[in-house]
């Protein structure tokens, strides 16, 4: 096998622990009667004698997560192979274990949050609640979003409650730690697949306390797999240890300056929203059969994601994409109005999508990505919603091309 198959920047190599054993192992002979099944890779092991047990680090992976935790300024920083929603739960988990009942939660929030406050029996409260335990929020969100961290934190600590942050898709903002959800997190997430080069699946959560990593320490030993990626564990230590881009951080400022009423900027340089209005599916189609991909179509926005790791051959590609789609862009385009949380049981059914207009929503559903409730439980279903749903390419919490509604007598009760 190539020394360097992933083709990654050999000086941040020598200062990554994970990858430095694997080019070890790969080195020397190795016949494979253990996992995975495949029985082909050096790279992709298992639990051997010297690669070290997440489950219960002592060396290579300790010294790993180690040096993550000092660089994201955490008491203790955990490798997750299953993505931030294992995060997501494992922070709750540690939450609740510190005695909260009751979360106020994000409207931005990831599906995963409302399963876990959910799977632990922790109420949800409308994100300006002054009742509830604890704050959730999603920094940044999967436009750019920032709200004011400092602002929250401080609120947060002067009347005890903990915060938490769902940093999916922030990782790379360590390096700017006025709006690094780290800074001001007790419990945080950082996606760093997500805006950093590591693997899909690749994340870390982390602790601000040892008290708090003790409890988070609980909740990812029952949310994590036992069967973590080595190679992906490999791409999280690397992605954490990328150095800064801003030249290119510089070049996409001047971008959102150049076209300031076509896109938008809520704080984080690699969402770059395009806003298009309601031809933003056709839109995306088009940049498709150009070869453009973009993160995702909100039925509004196209969204456009970058990381440090974006080429400035990239990025041209991008600033010529914007140049050429600007005609289809809608001055007028606002974002869409976040649901309010509803409280409802009753019996329900699931019905075709375009029969749903009028009914109320019984199961969360939306656009995937970016897998944020589009409709919540307990939420009128309107004929806006409907198009958005029949007319994107992924959706979340909808069978077979139905969703889930309230029988109509439990609606007319």
């Amino acid at each position: 096998m190539n020394a360097n198959p992933f083709r990654l920047n050999t000086k941040i190599l020598k200062d990554c622990k994970i990858y430095s054993m694997l080019f070890r192992a790969a080195r020397k002979r190795h016949v494979s009667f253990h996992t995975p099944g495949h029985k082909k890779g050096k790279w992709d092991i298992t639990e051997l004698s010297f690669s070290d047990n997440l489950s219960a680090p002592r060396g290579v992976l300790k010294r790993a997560q180690e040096e993550i935790a000092a660089i994201l300024g955490a008491n203790a920083s955990f490798i997750l192979t299953d993505g931030s929603t294992s995060g997501v739960l494992s922070m709750l988990y540690a939450a609740r274990e510190s005695g909260v009942r009751s979360i106020a939660l994000s409207n931005q929030s990831h599906k995963s949050a409302l399963n876990g406050c959910k799977l632990l029996g922790l109420e949800v409260l409308p994100e300006n609640s002054p009742n509830a335990d604890a704050v959730f929020l999603t920094s940044p969100d999967y436009y750019g979003n920032i709200p004011d961290l400092p602002a929250i934190a401080k609120a947060c600590r002067e009347s005890g409650k903990l915060l938490l942050i769902d940093g999916a898709h922030g990782g790379h903002l360590h390096f700017e730690k006025g709006i690094y959800a780290g800074t001001y997190a007790d419990l945080w997430v950082d996606g760093v697949h997500k805006s950093l080069p590591a693997y899909t699946q690749g994340a870390v959560v982390s602790a601000r306390t040892a008290e708090l990593s003790e409890k988070l320490a609980e909740g990812v030993d029952i949310f994590r797999t036992t069967s973590p990626s080595y190679p992906i564990m490999a791409s999280v230590e690397y992605a954490v240890k990328f150095p800064r881009n801003e030249r290119l951080e510089a070049e996409v400022m001047r971008l959102f300056s150049e076209y300031p009423e076509s896109l938008s900027f809520g704080g984080d340089w690699t969402k770059v929203c395009f806003k298009i209005g309601k031809r933003a599916f056709e839109v995306e189609k088009m940049l498709e059969a150009d070869g453009i991909f973009a993160e995702f179509c909100d039925g509004k926005n196209v969204v456009f994601y970058l990381s440090p790791a974006t080429t400035k051959k990239q990025f041209r590609v991008l600033k010529k994409t914007l140049k050429k789609y600007l005609p289809y862009a809608e001055k007028t385009v606002q974002p869409t109005p976040a649901p309010l949380f509803f409280e409802k049981t009753g019996a329900t059914e699931w019905v075709e999508i375009a029969a749903a207009e009028g009914r109320i929503c019984a199961k969360p559903c939306g656009l995937f990505p970016p897998c944020t409730p589009l409709l919540l439980c307990g939420e009128k279903i309107t004929r806006e919603k409907i198009r958005l749903l029949q007319t994107a390419d992924n959706l979340f919490g909808v069978k077979e091309g139905k969703l889930c509604v309230y029988q109509t007598n439990e609606e007319n009760e």
